[in-house]
C-alpha cells in the first residue's frame, strides 16, 4: 500500500529546513587568529595570508585603556585557534579570560624573551609633575616593571611578534609550513625595505621638537631618532594638570616646539587651548591604524601612514 505524503508534513519539513539554514547563516564566524588590537591584527594578517582568517577584538575607535569585554568578545576568544595580545600591562581587561586559554593558543607579546630586553620604561609616575625638561630622561627614574606597553610601534618588536605568531601557528597547523614560512619571509623582507624608506623620510625632521597627546610613541621615536619634548598625559583617560599645561604652554610660546599632535581616539579641547595664539602647528597621530584594512601589507602601510603624519606637521 502506497502512503501519500501529507502536504502539511512537506510544509513542516521545508519550514524546519529553512529555519536551520537561517540559524546556520546567523551563527558568528570565529577567526582562527584573534588579535586584541588592530596593529597586532596587521602583523597577524601578514602571517596568516592565504591560510586562515584574522580578526581584531577591539572595534575601531575603542581604546585599550578603557575597554570592557562583552559576552560576544569572550566567545570569540574561546573560539579562536590563536589569541594575540600585548599582555596584562596594556589590556588588563583581557587578563582573566586569557588565563583560561591553553598556552599554545596564546601569543603574549610582552612575555617574548627577546621583547623583554627591548622594553622602555614609562612615565607612569608623571602625576608628581616632573619638570617638562626631564621627560626624556625620566625613564631611568622608574621602578622596574613600569614599562611602556605600546609595543606594536617598534619595528623590531613587530618582527619578533611575527616570528612568535608563525611558531604558534606552525604547532597548530604543521601541514601549512611552506605557506607560513613564505609569509614570514615576505613580512620580514617588506619590513626591512619599508624601515629604510621611512628612516630616510624622517631624517630631515629628527631635530624638530613637538608634543604628543599621550605617552604612546616612545618605541617609534627611539627607532627613528625623533625629538619629542614630551606628552600631555600618560593615560588618555586622565586630563593633564594645570602645572603640566603651563609648562607645555611656556615651551610653545618660546617656540621650542613646531607641532602638537592629537589623536583620532582622543581630541581633547585642552590641546587646542594650549596651542592657541602660538605659531605651533596642529597634527594628528593615529597609534592604532584606524581604517587600515587587514592585508599582508597592513603593518608596513600602518608605519608609512604614521610617518606621513609626523612629516606633514614637522616639515
Amino acid at each position: 500500500m502506497k502512503i501519500k505524503s501529507s502536504p502539511l508534513t512537506v510544509k513542516s519539513l521545508l519550514a524546519h529546513a529553512a529555519l536551520a539554514a537561517t540559524l546556520l547563516s546567523a551563527s558568528p564566524a570565529y577567526a582562527a587568529v584573534l588579535a586584541s588590537l588592530r596593529p597586532l591584527g596587521f602583523i597577524s594578517a601578514a602571517i596568516t595570508e592565504g591560510i586562515t582568517p584574522t580578526e581584531v577584538l577591539l572595534p575601531d575607535g575603542a581604546s585599550p585603556h578603557d575597554y570592557a569585554l562583552r559576552p560576544s568578545d569572550l566567545q570569540r576568544m574561546r573560539s579562536a585557534d590563536l589569541v594575540v595580545w600585548i599582555g596584562p600591562g596594556m589590556e588588563a581587561f583581557m587578563s582573566k579570560s586569557v588565563a583560561q586559554l591553553p598556552p599554545n593558543r596564546v601569543v603574549d607579546v610582552s612575555a617574548i624573551p627577546e621583547v623583554k630586553a627591548l622594553l622602555l620604561a614609562s612615565d607612569e609616575e608623571e602625576s608628581h609633575e616632573h619638570n617638562i625638561h626631564n621627560i626624556n630622561v625620566s625613564t631611568e627614574k622608574h621602578k622596574e616593571g613600569q614599562y611602556n606597553m605600546h609595543l606594536w610601534l617598534s619595528p623590531e618588536i613587530a618582527k619578533l611578534t611575527a616570528i612568535a605568531i608563525h611558531a604558534k601557528l606552525l604547532e597548530l597547523m604543521p601541514q601549512k609550513k611552506d605557506q607560513l614560512d613564505a609569509n614570514l619571509r615576505q613580512f620580514e623582507d617588506e619590513l626591512t625595505k619599508t624601515d629604510v624608506k621611512l628612516g630616510n623620510m624622517l631624517q630631515p625632521v629628527q631635530g624638530k621638537g613637538y608634543f604628543v597627546f599621550h605617552d604612546a610613541y616612545g618605541y617609534f621615536e627611539k627607532h627613528y631618532g625623533l625629538s619629542p619634548l614630551g606628552h600631555f598625559t600618560v593615560n588618555p583617560e586622565i586630563q593633564p594638570g594645570a602645572q603640566r599645561l603651563h609648562q607645555i604652554r611656556t615651551q610653545l610660546v618660546e617656540q621650542k616646539a613646531v607641532c602638537v599632535f592629537a589623536e583620532p581616539q582622543f581630541r581633547p579641547a585642552v590641546i587646542t587651548a594650549v596651542a592657541q595664539g602660538t605659531k605651533v602647528r596642529m597634527g594628528t597621530l593615529d597609534p592604532l591604524g584606524s581604517g587600515i584594512a587587514l592585508t599582508k601589507d597592513s603593518y608596513v602601510n600602518f608605519l608609512s601612514h604614521l610617518t606621513s603624519q609626523y612629516v606633514s606637521c614637522l616639515e
